[in-house]
């Protein structure tokens, strides 16, 4: 198996409005390992938003080469960008993005509908197990509006995970959410991170980024800078010494 799951060379993104022209990608050279835990940081402007949207095949690149998972992202056609997107990537937003009038369960089934060769029996059933694997057995049935903000996050994560991605893409997972629940959060994409994921996140909290094992940092729509992360955090010890009354001293820290 190929080790590389992300080739990524010249990438450039420009967007025309009017008569002005906007570099938001400059010439990107990137490569991401099977299995890596990458935090893409930068302020905003600085091209990281628009890299996760190229990585998730939602944007195309004006110049440039992306390889995912040994596929030219530039030899297929719409309908296959949709294909893989649907069945290569698992995507995870800011705002959760949930149906409000469908219960967790059928929210997370969601993304089989459009798998053709999922029929409606395993459909269930591989729903049920994401949500099993992010804690949620006892809420499927739940509306969004009945689980808190931590637990609609993790129903987007299980439906991020029910067509088995070799990647997911997370777009400011914690952004919504208050410090303790941010660290369930992180302790959950380190768990799937160390049975093999592959994780992609954008993040502009330098303390979320260092649950990562890799950090990539964009300005002016450049990698700035890129390094492994020296000391980790590990979320499942983070948690285990946050008592509730030391939760606004360590986000000053």
């Amino acid at each position: 198996m190929e080790k590389t799951i992300i080739k990524i060379a010249g990438l450039r993104k420009d967007y025309h409005i009017g008569e002005v022209t906007v570099h938001a990608l400059r010439g990107i050279n990137l490569s991401i390992d099977r299995g890596e835990f990458v935090a893409v940081m930068g302020m905003s402007g600085s091209g990281k938003s628009t890299m996760l949207n190229i990585l998730g095949c939602l944007d195309v690149p004006t110049k440039g080469e992306y390889w995912l998972d040994g596929v030219d992202i530039r030899t297929l056609s719409k309908d296959q960008l949709a294909r893989l997107r649907n069945q290569k990537l698992g995507f995870v937003f800011q705002a959760y993005n949930l149906l409000p009038r469908t219960t967790a369960l059928e929210n997370v089934e969601l993304p089989l509908f459009y798998n053709s060769q999922v029929k409606s029996k395993e459909r269930k059933e591989r729903a049920i197990r994401a949500l099993e694997a992010v804690g949620l057995a006892d809420r499927m049935h739940h509306m969004p509006n009945q689980l808190s903000g931590g637990q609609q996050q993790r129903v987007a994560i299980a439906r991020s995970l029910v067509n088995d991605p070799v990647m997911i893409l997370a777009d400011e997972p914690t952004g919504n959410l208050d410090t303790r629940t941010s660290f369930e959060i992180m302790e959950l994409f380190q768990d799937l991170n160390e049975r093999g994921r592959t994780i992609v996140y954008v993040t502009h909290e330098p303390d979320i980024a260092r649950f990562a094992t890799r950090n990539v940092v964009f300005r002016d729509g450049l990698i700035q800078r890129e390094n492994m992360v020296t000391e980790r955090l590990y979320a499942r010890d983070v948690l285990k010494n946050l008592p509730v009354e030391n939760i606004e001293e360590f986000e000053t820290k």
